[in-house]
């Protein structure tokens, strides 16, 4: 028999202004800060955050998943969002999904005066396989390692043929 009293029980609701904020940066380009609600809150399975992007910064490096999905709203402020081969002005107000396996990377970069605050949803599924067509880089998030999409190589290539001499 399990004793209940040993299992975390539910989380009670809480203030997203209690969650403290982390900032991250990497050189100058890109940096922002975040309140990682999905922690606070117990979850373990769809990550939820509060990010809020500076001036002059971008968000992460152009990107899209093959097998997580996103939604970003906008909560506060102005930024670009860019999204395949289009860029688009988004303002507080402004939804967009980016399902798993569209092969259209996102961005937003922040070309204002003001902070841009948003709220982004999306799996978190430990298989995901990321794709960053900038800089031609593949992130396989199970194993933690990136590889250059210049160095791909046929099916074959490197296998013994079978064959018996």
């Amino acid at each position: 028999m399990t004793d209940d009293a040993t299992k975390p029980g539910p989380v009670p609701p809480f203030a997203v202004e209690t969650v403290p904020w982390q900032d991250w940066s990497q050189g100058e380009r890109f940096g922002s800060r975040m309140r990682p609600l999905t922690d606070r809150g117990g979850g373990s399975r769809i990550g939820v955050a509060i990010e809020e992007l500076p001036p002059g910064r971008q968000s992460c490096p152009a990107h899209f998943h093959l097998l997580e999905e996103e939604h970003l709203l906008i909560l506060e402020g102005r930024a670009t969002l860019r999204l395949g081969d289009r860029t688009y002005d988004v303002a507080a107000g402004d939804y967009v999904c980016f399902p798993a396996g569209q092969a259209a990377a996102h961005a937003l970069i922040n070309d204002g005066t003001e902070p841009c605050r948003y709220l982004i949803i999306g799996d978190r599924n430990p298989a995901d396989v990321i794709v960053y067509p900038d800089s031609g880089k593949v992130r396989v998030r199970l194993t933690g390692e990136n590889y250059r999409t210049d160095a791909t190589a046929d099916y074959w290539e490197g296998e013994a043929d079978g064959s018996r001499t």
